[in-house]
């Protein structure tokens, strides 16, 4: 169900109402001095991972997997080297094994 806004044109008093498409059909028949306010829709471009990581931000994220080669940002977009890879997963079991984080 949609919100809608609606305004008194006697008092101009403004308020939003959560009603069916048929309520609010109803309830503007039902009083004449009651007129519906139009709004901007939202429209919503994108949602989970349907939306991609533009280049520019993937190149930002790998700068700052570098320099932070412990996060989880460095498993995603780190260097993907053999000698990078093998580093990170030594840094994991010492961190592991001393249970804490080391930075």
């Amino acid at each position: 169900m949609p919100t809608y806004t609606f305004k008194d044109t006697t008092t101009g008093e403004e308020w939003d109402e959560f009603l069916s498409i048929s309520a609010a059909e109803t309830m503007l028949e039902e009083n004449p001095h009651i007129k519906r306010v139009p709004v901007a829709i939202t429209i919503i471009g994108g949602t989970g991972d349907r939306v991609k990581t533009d280049s520019g931000m993937k190149e930002m994220f790998s700068r700052i997997a570098q320099a932070n080669p412990t996060t989880p940002l460095a498993d995603t977009y780190g260097d993907k080297g053999i000698k990078a890879t093998k580093t990170r997963e030594a840094m994991k079991r010492a961190r592991n094994k001393l249970g804490g984080s080391m930075v």
